[in-house]
């Protein structure tokens, strides 16, 4: 007589679908049925058919549509955040399709929090820029980034739809040396989840960064949300 202990059904629903995945019997970005319907396949309640999925979501293999069901996670980009390569190289050399949008560009005092972020005075003028991140035609990353105006005088009148790596490289001399950077899961708010077009209240990842010159300066404080499903961390080490 076995001692194994039964699978629960929505381990085993979520097994199947996870096969067909790797099958190719579920493509990239394709919706799958409505819920009532996978539940009558399944022969399970809604409640058991959820906990599969919401298995499959934790996986990042499939994500919540806003009001439009569930659908399967596109390929996660290869992301190294202490690298210096800028999102449009490095998602390219995946042989993926990069496009950023400059959603806010604006020139405003540092303010109290950010000041003591970037140890600047809190008077001191910032540009506060807000970017999403598009790959193969889907929003994955929302990002903020903060630079010290006295750094890049006119950036604002700069295209901003590219790398700001190479832009700062290229136009204002501005090197990154090295950065500091904490991750960490969160859920997506509404407004960031309408923005990357998933569920509010989807799985996401958060990165702080302050990017400093070879002088040991703050260049740059970011923050990015990306949606968890979309990204995959991957870094280099040497020894």
């Amino acid at each position: 007589m076995s001692n194994k202990a039964p699978q629960h059904q929505y381990l085993r629903i979520s097994e199947q679908l996870s096969a067909d995945l790797d099958a190719g019997r579920l493509q990239r970005g394709e919706r799958l049925a409505p819920e009532r319907e996978m539940a009558e396949h399944f022969g399970c309640t809604r409640v058991t058919l959820r906990q599969a999925l919401q298995r499959l979501e934790a996986q990042g293999s499939l994500y919540r549509g806003p009001r439009r069901g569930w659908f399967v996670s596109p390929l996660a980009v290869h992301y190294d955040p202490t690298r210096t390569t800028s999102f449009m190289d490095y998602v390219t050399a995946q042989g993926r399709e990069p496009r950023t949008e400059c959603l806010i560009a604006e020139y405003r005092p540092a303010g109290p929090w950010l000041a003591a972020k970037m140890q600047v005075d809190a008077a001191e003028p910032v540009y506060w820029l807000q970017r999403r991140r598009w790959v193969d035609g889907v929003p994955v990353l929302l990002e903020t980034n903060v630079l010290r105006a006295s750094n890049c005088p006119d950036l604002l009148d700069q295209p901003l739809n590219g790398s700001l790596t190479t832009l700062l490289r290229e136009r204002f001399d501005r090197r990154l040396a090295r950065s500091e950077i904490s991750l960490k899961p969160l859920l997506l708010d509404q407004q960031q989840s309408d923005l990357l077009d998933i569920a509010e209240g989807s799985n996401g990842l958060y990165l702080q960064r302050l990017c400093f010159d070879q002088s040991g300066a703050v260049v740059e404080y970011d923050q990015e949300h990306w949606r968890a499903d979309a990204v995959e961390v991957v870094m280099a080490i040497s020894g």
